[in-house]
């Protein structure tokens, strides 16, 4: 147990909470280590039979990544600590996607960034119904990394790019049809489904008796609105700057392109593109790694977390202001190399 993270053990259960609520638990190096270190140690542990994410505090399971660190170093010239901070967290969730025993995510509030690097990646994945989920990259100056674009490649490619490259937080419904979680519950039962979660890990089939949790909790969700947006306008490409301006005005979700850091855009639909064509989630996190030590180090990243995370001001000056300036070779050789 640290100040940030608690790692505790109940019978056959293993619990890793985020412990930062603050910060609507904002992922810190400190914390992602120590989700690896409890997570390699329990991989070999008999009595651990299932491991459950959790976080503390109301407002939120995770806000993502402590990007505003991240910014610090790269201001500083110290460009190889973002480095580190990316391939650990890349790691840690290449571990949590490939884990020999049941994982299980029990979120709630907000699930952001880094946060759906963790609960997205878990094989069993409970959500309460008043969530919001989002990978809001795109409003400073990066892209979906911690391999969303894995999980998101199974969904309809266009509800996925209106997703990660709009960054707008969406509902439970949304969340479901997008592939992000698997269960919605009442808030009112979350207690009594952690209890169920619990009870599980003393199984005798533990991922029947998960299954059987899910069913006999989902909770109603209403309608997906993002992806029903994103249906009306199937086809379209959201790196054609004309695309966008004749597309703002008819949905909101959708203005919010406009806002966002062009070379966010290209590298986005370009990272998110590749993903469709590599066969395991080692090749979507080393894409991830590549694209975010090339990002971190252009000015999109500095202004936008200043815009949205610092100064808060929400007016951040892209450099280039638009997508006809971006680089777009550059990127995709960077998303596509070996």
């Amino acid at each position: 147990m640290t100040g940030q993270l608690d790692v505790i053990r109940e019978a056959n259960l293993g619990i890793i909470a985020l412990n930062r609520p603050e910060a609507i638990n904002a992922l810190n190096l400190e914390m992602i280590d120590g989700i690896t270190r409890a997570l390699e140690q329990w991989a070999d542990d008999d009595e651990i039979r299932l491991v459950l994410f959790e976080g503390r505090g109301p407002r939120g399971f995770c806000s993502g990544g402590d990007v505003r660190a991240v910014r610090q170093a790269v201001l500083e010239g110290k460009a190889e600590e973002a480095d580190a901070f990316f391939a650990a967290e890349y790691r840690m969730n290449g571990i949590i996607a490939r884990y020999p025993k049941p994982l299980v995510a029990l979120t709630h509030g907000i699930v952001m960034g880094g946060g759906i690097g963790i609960a997205g990646h878990c094989a069993f994945r409970f959500t309460t119904s008043e969530a919001r989920f989002a990978m809001p990259e795109a409003a400073i100056g990066f892209t979906c990394d911690v391999g969303v674009n894995f999980i998101l490649s199974k969904a309809p490619v266009h509800r996925a790019l209106t997703f990660a490259m709009t960054g707008v937080p969406v509902g439970a419904a949304d969340a479901l049809a997008l592939g992000l979680t698997d269960c919605a519950i009442d808030p009112a039962r979350r207690d009594a489904v952690r209890a169920g979660i619990a009870a599980a890990a003393s199984a005798t089939r533990i991922d029947a008796a998960l299954g059987a949790l899910m069913q006999a909790e989902m909770a109603p969700v209403g309608e997906a609105v993002l992806c029903d947006a994103a249906d009306r306008h199937a086809g379209l490409d959201w790196t054609d700057e004309a695309v966008i301006v004749g597309t703002a005005g008819l949905e909101p979700q959708l203005a919010q392109l406009a806002l966002r850091s062009p070379t966010s855009l290209v590298a986005i639909a370009e990272s998110h593109h590749a993903a469709r064509r590599f066969s395991h989630i080692g090749a979507v996190l080393a894409a991830d790694l590549r694209l975010a030590r090339l990002l971190c180090r252009l000015p999109d990243f500095a202004e936008g977390v200043r815009a949205v995370l610092v100064d808060k001001d929400q007016k951040p000056l892209w450099r280039p202001n638009s997508l006809a300036g971006v680089d777009r070779s550059s990127i995709r050789a960077v998303v596509g190399a070996a």
